[in-house]
């Protein structure tokens, strides 16, 4: 499970803000100085990130190097400082990307999301291939292949199938995938994920009806095997 560490002195942010990261699969831990906050990093080793600027003790901006100083984990700044110049210290002390309080919960899980999915392609393997079971997926020319014939894919099937499999093992939620195959503003019938993988499945799965690859996680949305699993 991907774990977000958020570091931030308010509870009336830390409280709901937590209990949605929750919802949206991911471990959470809290802290609410920049001390602490620095202690639970060194000890979870998280995945991910969210740091205010103001802050008891050390502040945001020394938090983030010191963080910076022994890590490369993604760091997302929150400020409700407006000024250009409080954002540009931020990114040149390390930070990865800055929200400005106050801000949806949809828009920071966005920001989270692709901060993330930039971190798993620096950790894909060269040329841009991934391998699970007998499938192999070319992301550079956007061909797939299950043992030796190429599938064709329409264009929303292969962006929907790699973000499942760059997910590997991990569920990915229905607003995710609408958010990142179809856009935030999307408005159109939800039921169009679900045809989109019946025909993945129709086109990758031995047994459509009894999926191998592509698992439905009732009520929050669908997982794609791991590839241990893909040997069973």
């Amino acid at each position: 499970m991907t774990t977000i560490l958020l570091i931030d002195d308010d509870p009336m942010i830390t409280t709901p803000l937590a209990r949605s990261l929750g919802e949206a699969g991911y471990g959470v831990q809290v802290a609410h100085s920049g001390d602490a906050g620095l202690a639970v990093a060194q000890v979870t080793q998280p995945d991910l990130v969210i740091l205010d600027v103001m802050l008891p003790g050390l502040d945001g901006w020394q938090v983030c190097q010191a963080l910076r100083r022994r890590s490369a984990v993604p760091i997302l700044m929150l400020t409700a400082l407006g000024e250009e110049v409080d954002r540009i210290l931020g990114l040149e002390l390390g930070a990865d990307d800055y929200l400005t309080k106050p801000f949806s919960t949809r828009e920071l899980l966005a920001r989270l999301r692709a901060m993330l999915r930039r971190v798993d392609l620096d950790r894909r393997p060269p040329g841009g291939e991934l391998r699970v079971g007998d499938l192999r997926i070319n992301l550079e020319t956007r061909q797939l292949f299950k043992g030796e014939r190429e599938l064709s894919l329409r264009h929303k099937e292969f962006e929907l199938l790699s973000l499942l499999v760059g997910r590997q093992g991990a569920v990915v939620s229905r607003a995710e995938l609408f958010d990142e195959v179809w856009g935030t503003d999307w408005l159109g019938d939800t039921r169009t994920l679900d045809v989109h993988i019946r025909w993945l499945r129709e086109k990758i799965e031995d047994d459509p009806g009894r999926p191998r690859y592509i698992r439905t996680v009732r009520g929050t949305g669908y997982r794609f095997t791991a590839p241990e699993e893909a040997l069973l």
